[in-house]
């Protein structure tokens, strides 16, 4: 029987992958190669599309916007990595194997269910002008009660960011401690017995061994921090003057507040390139790395 099932098996198994295939390329593909194609023409999203070769990428080169677009990108990239993730392993190591710690984990967890709009609604409230913060600080006497958290670039980034931050900690958290559960605690416990603590046992026994999840955790927050858009459009619009704006709104305002299909159309083809191109590069220093250690 075994032997008969084989090639009955091998006979149809592009039948057995052929739907997900087909799903992948209607959902990803064709849409990717459409957006380049408009990203070629001059095209309102009314009348046909004019093929104008390269003529909006070279537009791209001299768009301002686009640069400070870029300088915000990075900065989101940066403080995605230091805050989201690097405060995330340190909450999930300081909470975890610790008494109650879950109950201490919980207040980090519960912000991430709410979506950006949301999340972008309520902050709006408190990084107003005349906001929450600001009359907290004044009623507590501290410097920095008018504020204008969101008025100037780049600090309105920065502050976007630390909103990103109290989003995205908890699942951070969350992916580490299932990584630190993970760990064998056969070498934990012999470092113990050989003196190490603190510092050094999370340096030279914790860290090595949870690398592998690090990875895909610092992938998993480098793609959403170039891809970020939600969040910057609830809450200033990237505005004021465009200051706060991303990749994604750039993409976002060209195309459908201007109408200016083919222009946002060559904005994404660049964002889609980053994006493609930051992590090629991220996971084949990853894979040297590992290489190098074996």
């Amino acid at each position: 029987m075994a032997t008969r099932k084989a090639p009955l098996l091998g006979r149809f198994r592009l039948g057995y992958v052929s739907p997900a295939v087909l799903f992948v390329a209607v959902l990803l593909y064709l849409p990717f190669l459409w957006t380049a194609y408009l990203s070629l023409t001059k095209y309102d999203g009314l009348t046909s599309p004019e093929f104008v070769g390269l003529k909006n990428f070279g537009a791209l080169l001299h768009d301002p916007a686009l640069l400070t677009s870029l300088r915000n990108t990075l900065l989101w990239v940066a403080g995605t990595l230091l805050l989201p993730v690097g405060l995330g392993l340190l909450v999930a190591v300081l909470s975890y194997d610790v008494k109650g710690g879950t109950w201490l984990r919980l207040p980090f967890m519960l912000p991430y269910a709410l979506s950006g709009a949301g999340l972008g609604l309520v902050w709006s409230f408190i990084l107003t002008k005349d906001g929450v913060a600001n009359q907290l600080l004044g009623a507590l006497g501290l410097p920095g009660g008018h504020t204008s958290f969101l008025q100037y670039g780049p600090g309105n980034t920065v502050a976007l960011v630390v909103v990103w931050t109290w989003q995205q900690l908890g699942v951070n958290t969350l992916l580490f401690v299932v990584g630190l559960q993970s760990i064998p605690k056969t070498p934990i416990e012999a470092a113990r017995i050989d003196g190490a603590s603190g510092w050094q046992l999370f340096r030279h026994i914790i860290w090595p061994l949870m690398r592998p999840l690090t990875t895909v955790v610092v992938g998993l927050a480098l793609v959403a921090s170039l891809k970020t858009f939600d969040i910057v459009w609830v809450l200033t619009q990237g505005g004021p003057g465009r200051s706060s704006e991303t990749l994604g709104v750039t993409m976002y305002r060209d195309t459908f507040v201007a109408n200016d299909y083919g222009y946002g159309s060559a904005v994404a083809v660049l964002l889609t390139v980053v994006t493609g191109l930051a992590s090629f590069l991220y996971l084949r220093t990853q894979v040297r790395k590992e290489d190098a250690r074996a």
